[in-house]
């Protein structure tokens, strides 16, 4: 699991059990950012939707594909993170695409891109493909 800011974390694909500690650590809503069946074995959405609903966490299903990033996506990300109530805990296979999206989604917010990159970067993502996107959706392009 990687902290990005106060906001939010992100992390590669979690299980089921995973979730108990998730709610243990004070996250409010779990996002999942990737697609069910992309890898075989790979808890289903409506497990971890399960376990999250069990526990008192909200979560909500934003899957990325190959196809890339989309406004509805990021505005369903924003919505998220916004009706949260607390930190939210995003994963996807490897925590890029949660980490990117949430990137967008902020962005679009009016949030310097420059902050973003830093934040990123402290977490060990790389933002540099999508920075002229995240200076488009700022206002900075």
């Amino acid at each position: 699991m990687r902290t990005i800011d106060e906001t939010i974390s992100v992390s590669p694909q979690i299980s089921p059990a995973d979730v108990t500690e998730l709610a243990r650590a004070g996250y409010k809503a779990i996002v999942n950012n990737r697609p069910d069946e992309e890898e075989p074995g790979q808890p289903s959405g409506d497990a971890i939707r399960a376990a999250a609903e069990t526990l008192g966490l909200s979560y909500h299903a934003i899957p990325v594909t190959h196809a890339g990033f989309s406004m509805p996506q990021v505005e369903a990300m924003r919505a998220a993170i916004d009706g949260a109530g607390g930190p939210v805990f995003a994963y996807c296979r490897s925590g890029t695409r949660s980490t990117n999206l949430w990137a967008l989604s902020e962005a679009s917010r009016g949030t310097d891109p420059e902050l973003l990159v830093k934040k990123a970067a402290q977490a060990g993502y790389d933002l540099s493909s999508l920075r002229p996107m995240l200076d488009t959706l700022a206002g900075k392009a």
